[in-house]
């Protein structure tokens, strides 16, 4: 910095970079295509405001790949309906917890093994349980359960488990081999018994006696 400081040798701290210029002319080292090439879909206006997945008009990569059959919105992930759980195992309850206490969502939130009461508590079997205790969480694993109540205490859920349907078997596993019939003897044709054979000899008979009377 100069120690005479006037207009005449004033000069920005940081050395400024003029913008580009497009289009202004075959000498600005810009003109003719302005820097966009020959022809093609991004040498036009508007070019480079395409819509995020965009692949010039062909079929986009999300609609070339298969679609999610099936679930439910208990089931997904992401999104409102996303179902998630924190896990709280026995071990913790022991050493947070007094005998005889009443272990509620508010009172998890309190000793803090939960951050809130917004997400559903599920109670896991890691550890040991010595002491009795009443448990209110919305589920609880078969071995947390048993150690509950091998120790005195109650577990009792805010909702109820759900009831899983046996899987359908597949059509040819369903079909039952048919049974096998039996077939019935054929009939042999009777032999005509002497009953049921025409007379022969009455005709003769009565054509015998008409010439007699005649």
């Amino acid at each position: 910095m100069p120690d005479d400081l006037n207009l005449s040798n004033l000069k920005p701290a940081q050395a400024r970079k003029d913008r580009k210029r497009v289009g202004r002319g075959q000498g600005s080292g810009k003109g003719r295509y302005s820097g966009r090439g020959l022809k093609g879909q991004k040498s036009r206006s508007g070019s480079h405001k395409m819509r995020a997945g965009f692949e010039g008009g062909q079929n986009p990569l999300y609609m070339r790949l298969g679609k999610g059959r099936g679930g439910s919105k208990d089931a997904m992930a992401v999104g409102p309906h996303r179902t998630s759980t924190v896990p709280v195992n026995v071990a913790a309850l022991e050493e947070r917890f007094d005998a005889g206490a009443e272990v509620t969502l508010d009172a998890l939130v309190e000793k803090g093994l939960i951050r809130n009461t917004r997400t559903d508590v599920k109670l896991l079997g890691q550890g040991d349980l010595k002491k009795t205790l009443t448990i209110t969480v919305h589920a609880a694993s078969a071995s947390a359960r048993e150690k509950v109540e091998a120790a005195g205490g109650t577990v009792t859920l805010l909702r109820e488990p759900k009831v899983r349907r046996p899987k359908r078997k597949p059509d040819s596993a369903r079909r039952e081999p048919a049974a096998e019939v039996e077939e019935a003897p054929e009939d042999t044709p009777e032999e005509p018994t002497a009953a049921a054979e025409p007379d022969a000899e009455a005709p003769q008979e009565e054509a015998t006696g008409e010439g007699e009377e005649g």
